[in-house]
């Protein structure tokens, strides 16, 4: 009889444990009173307690014990930062991702062909970024210029401040530097430095959004410097025009503009640039070090977003002549006498 009340009793333990234990699992790891996803800051300094607090008051967790347990469980330790609690998430699930930093993070696209000025407009416009997009300290991100901006994805804490973005897309153009260096590779002629393949980059992305046409239309620029020709490239116009902002924000590159006095202005000047007039992407840099073998020395617009090139300026004249046409087709109201 003993023995058999022994069996009984050990069952029924076994019994009452596997309960506890399933009731712990539920009220830690699966019990959850989030319907919606929801932001939540833990600032630096926060006690576990405090936080534990605030969670259990925005109704975030059922149970301020459940989440203090669950931290302990954990390592006892949080991490400051923006967190994006997903619905359904239980008390374990929110321990660890304060436990382990999981931050909420936000995608920041800067595209490429921008200039500096506008990309401090897109930062400006993000509202999940923080502070100001101008410095007067002294670090590199304050003396930053065209040219200096690697445009690329990149993904940050939410609440990350402007100049921060600024200065990673800074750091991996700097790193693009290096790396273009430490290969010792020469530049076409006539460039010389690194400096000349950004400068003469940034007006191969302003000329062209096609990939595929990049290398052709370095080649052109190559070319032409090559032979002395002026590069007579309508982008540096523009920028010179606009300040550096390099938008006519809607408004026509006329024949008048090119007479402007301008260090920036190829049209007046020999040579290129004294300066990158937008940032640069890896298309258009590798275009410039690996340019399409032509005897092009001119292209224009062909209406259909692309270019048509020529090695002589009687096709030029051509070309040239077949895209006004397309233009007062597209655009019959409009006088294209001076443009």
């Amino acid at each position: 009889m003993r023995r058999r009340s022994k069996k009984i009793l050990a069952r029924y333990l076994i019994l009452v444990a596997i309960a506890m234990f399933a009731v712990i699992y539920y009220a830690l790891c699966i019990r959850s009173p989030i319907r919606e996803s929801v932001n939540f800051i833990v600032s630096s300094g926060d006690t576990v307690n405090a936080i534990a607090k605030r969670l259990d008051k925005q109704k975030i967790v059922f149970s301020d014990m459940a989440f203090k347990m669950s931290i302990r469980l954990q390592g006892g330790r949080v991490q400051s930062g923006e967190y994006e609690i997903p619905a359904g998430a239980s008390a374990w699930k929110i321990a660890g991702m304060l436990a382990r930093g999981k931050i909420a993070t936000m995608r920041v696209v800067i595209p490429e062909g921008l200039t500096i000025l506008q990309i401090r407009d897109l930062l400006s416009g993000m509202s999940q970024l923080t502070g100001d997009v101008e410095c007067d300290d002294g670090r590199d991100v304050c003396d930053i210029a065209d040219g200096d901006i690697f445009p690329d994805t990149y993904y940050v804490a939410r609440g990350t401040s402007r100049l921060a973005v600024l200065d990673l897309a800074r750091k991996k153009m700097l790193e693009t530097k290096n790396k273009w260096l430490r290969m010792r590779r020469n530049p076409p002629a006539p460039l010389r430095s690194w400096d000349d393949v950004i400068i003469l980059a940034s007006i191969v992305q302003r000329e062209t959004p096609r990939v595929s046409e990049m290398p052709v239309v370095a080649s052109v620029y190559l070319n032409r410097l090559r032979r002395g020709m002026r590069l007579q490239a309508d982008p540096t116009v523009i920028y010179a025009l606009t300040d550096g902002y390099g938008d006519m924000r809607g408004e026509p590159l006329l024949r008048g503009h090119l007479k402007i006095d301008s260090p920036y202005n190829t049209y007046r000047n020999n040579g290129l640039p004294p300066a990158p007039i937008a940032n640069v992407g890896a298309h258009a840099i590798r275009a410039v070090m690996n340019p399409a073998d032509t005897k092009y020395l001119y292209f224009v617009a062909d209406g259909r977003g692309g270019h048509k090139f020529a090695t002589d300026y009687e096709s030029h004249l051509k070309n040239h002549y077949d895209w006004r046409e397309i233009k007062k087709l597209n655009n019959p109201d409009i006088n294209f006498e001076n443009r």
